[in-house]
């Protein structure tokens, strides 16, 4: 780690048209989990009056996976889109390192802030550091201790980088300081991710779903992409044979990503007649999907979260989790796929439970504790 934050700089005149007199904020976004993260910050920043440059990735380009999410979370207009596209994490990351070097060397931000643990983040936290920038990390000190996972080696890099580190959870406050890092550079802040679930919360509801035809009264939503999942034929094969055993007992709605959809197609997942297929959907569409199931089967790390304030038991298709506030404060558990369809009985006989605890500080405020902290870094 640094020895304390780094001077913010003055921006020059920006390559968009915008506020640039005094400092400039820039947030990066790329991929479809950190549009809801960011919405309040934004939100939050413009209600002080900072000044705000949004750069998109284009890591997510889809409609369904980018688009939508500006449009139902009212996000501004992106200032630049960088079109990456996608590609292997070297080529992504590579990319978006080379083509934000050029902004920033253009117009150097007062901060940076960057969101989760996609390759946006990474690229967007090595640049900052080369060209001298502070870095605000939201979503820091998340492990899952698994090396395995791009993911963690990108949340690893990223923090060691950051000037602010903007943790979601206690757990994650507790790594950062076993890591050695600065306890006045950690802030506490709560989860933004809720703060947008719970701003949203009552647009939910079945008339969300009138595209995806009639619903069963009663199923269950599976959500699968990790490599550990999905990349190699014989995981995939046990996974598919575990989301049939769980279509045995309830029908199951499966709204595929792009980049698992070719190795589920022809491992035979489609073919159960329990199984039913979809696009990928806008926010507010798929998290009424979810809020009307009986249980959710996922490796995603957000999904983790928001059936945890939902309330909907889920059931993570992991060996481990960067997020174990969401199973000892919430309705999360870790399942294998040779386990996953007793645990799919259990849930099922017990039901969807009436009371649960949510994790500290998921109560709609990170945004605003986020711009606290950050508009007392800018000084």
């Amino acid at each position: 780690m640094r020895e304390g934050p780094r001077t913010a700089t003055t921006p020059t005149e920006g390559p968009t048209e915008g506020p640039t007199e005094g400092p400039v904020v820039w947030h990066v976004t790329g991929a479809r989990p950190n549009f809801p993260k960011a919405a309040p910050v934004l939100r939050a920043l413009a209600a002080r009056g900072i000044a705000q440059r949004l750069v998109h990735t284009g890591q997510h380009y889809d409609d369904n996976m980018s688009r939508v999410f500006f449009e139902q979370l009212a996000l501004p207009e992106p200032d630049i889109n960088l079109g990456v596209g996608s590609g292997s994490h070297a080529v992504q990351t590579g990319t978006i390192m080379a083509r934000l070097e050029e902004l920033w060397v253009a117009a150097p931000p007062a901060l940076v802030v960057v969101y989760g643990d996609v390759n946006s983040t990474v690229a967007a936290a090595m640049v900052t550091s080369k060209l001298g920038i502070p870095l605000a990390h939201v979503e820091a000190g998340l492990r899952s201790f698994d090396r395995t996972m791009p993911e963690e080696v990108n949340r690893l890099v990223t923090d060691r980088l950051s000037d602010l580190l903007l943790a979601t959870s206690v757990d994650a406050v507790a790594h950062l300081a076993r890591e050695g890092v600065d306890p006045d550079a950690v802030h506490l802040v709560g989860n933004p991710m809720i703060d947008t679930l719970l701003a949203h919360r009552g647009e939910l509801g079945p008339h969300r779903l009138d595209g995806l035809g009639p619903l069963p009264s009663a199923y269950a939503v599976a959500t699968l992409h990790r490599p550990g999942n999905v990349d190699r034929d014989e995981d995939l094969a046990k996974v598919v044979a575990a989301l049939h055993a769980t279509a045995d007992q309830v029908p199951l709605v499966l709204p595929v990503h792009p980049r698992s959809r070719p190795g589920l197609s022809r491992t035979g997942l489609f073919e159960h007649a329990g199984v039913h297929a979809v696009d990928p959907l806008g926010y507010l569409e798929f998290l009424s999907l979810v809020d009307g199931s009986a249980l959710v089967v996922t490796d995603s790390g957000g999904i983790q979260e928001e059936t945890t304030v939902l309330g909907v038991p889920c059931l993570t298709l992991r060996p481990n989790t960067e997020r174990p506030v969401t199973i000892t404060d919430g309705t999360n558990r870790l399942v294998t796929a040779e386990g996953l369809a007793g645990v799919v009985g259990e849930v099922l006989a017990a039901g969807r439970p009436d009371d649960w605890p949510v994790p500290p500080l998921w109560d709609g405020l990170a945004g605003e504790r986020i711009a606290r902290v950050v508009t007392r870094f800018l000084g």
